[in-house]
């Protein structure tokens, strides 16, 4: 349905793009992550035609987006993290004029904007000047104007930056609607949402893609070192100390939990379970173990390895945030 071949965009010495290449096949909801920077909107403005390319192809259903527009952005619905609303407009002109600006036919102009207004659940305040409506409606009617025409393809820059909890949920509830009868491709940098929401992901890190996968696959994949996590009065320097003796750690990272507690994150090298170990060096050194337990690797522990090197943005990193004990970790 949609195939990325070679891309490159460059700005200057910069390059947001470096040789992309993917495809999205119909029927499923596509999670797109990177870091800030990694070029995730500039993709998606390559791949709705707002941008052109350096080098490379995007082919929508058989049409180069860049040598045939109008035919392959028939095929898609793009909400930018910015709606293109039109503030003095109500809801229903605003998807009048969108609707003409698609091409829409005028016998079917008024039924599909008005199955849409149902569909995105905003029919009631459709006679509502824009600039008068909450966040989380605006969202709604951005979201609208992209399913407009009832392309195959819709894809929504980061559609819930901004709104409070319910209409996070309402926002994902809409998105599942949508996947009935689309392929949808969904920015985001909340990772519950894309791992709540989406069939399928796509990683990348300064421009080129990482990885591609199930969320429950790439879980597997970087999932060789499990971690084992420990709550106790101990400081960084002698957690390390105490466990320094054990076989089997990989590495261990620490951060503060408040007042004297320390928490540690220690990962295992493959094949091991250091659980029993930790116990008995801890209760060796007679230092209480307030919390240990088993922890699988999860999206976001996946997203970390495969951007370490990228600069990641809060939503994706405790405030604060995990340290390695001691410059020699790797020892351990």
């Amino acid at each position: 349905m949609i195939e990325v071949r070679n891309l490159v965009k460059k700005y200057g010495t910069h390059t947001a793009v470096d040789h992309l290449d993917f495809k999205i096949e119909p029927g499923r909801i596509y999670g797109f992550l990177g870091p800030n920077g990694a070029g995730k909107s500039t993709t998606m403005n390559i791949m709705t035609g707002y941008l052109g390319a350096t080098e490379g192809e995007v082919i929508i259903d058989g049409h180069d987006i860049l040598k045939e527009p109008e035919e392959a952005k028939r095929h898609i619905g793009y909400l930018p993290e910015q709606p293109p609303l039109y503030m003095d407009m109500t809801v229903r002109e605003y998807l009048k004029f969108a609707a003409e600006l698609k091409g829409i036919p005028g016998k079917k102009r008024e039924q599909e904007i008005t199955e849409v207004e149902k569909m995105v659940r905003i029919h009631e305040v459709r006679n509502r000047l824009i600039k008068n409506l909450s966040k989380g409606y605006r969202q709604r009617v951005g979201l609208a104007q992209a399913v407009l025409g009832f392309p195959e393809i819709i894809i929504l820059d980061e559609p819930s930056v901004g709104l409070d909890p319910k209409q996070i949920i309402e926002i994902r509830e809409l998105i599942r609607g949508l996947a009935k009868r689309h392929t949808v491709i969904l920015s985001s940098h909340i990772l519950a949402e894309i791992r709540e929401v989406c069939d399928y992901i796509l990683i990348i890190s300064k421009g080129r893609l990482v990885a591609s996968d199930t969320p429950e696959n790439l879980e597997k994949k970087l999932g060789e070192h499990n971690a084992v996590e420990i709550e106790t009065e101990a400081s960084p320097s002698e957690i390390r100390t105490i466990l320094k003796p054990v076989p089997g750690i990989e590495r261990i990272e620490t951060r503060s939990s408040g007042g004297k507690l320390t928490q540690g994150r220690i990962m295992e090298k493959k094949g091991e379970d250091v659980r029993e170990r930790v116990f008995r060096a801890f209760a060796s050194a007679k230092v209480p173990l307030l919390t240990l337990k088993a922890s699988d690797t999860t999206l976001e522990d996946v997203f970390m390895e495969l951007t370490q090197n990228d600069k990641v943005p809060d939503a994706f990193t405790d405030k604060k945030e995990w340290e390695e004990v001691g410059s020699d970790a790797g020892d351990l």
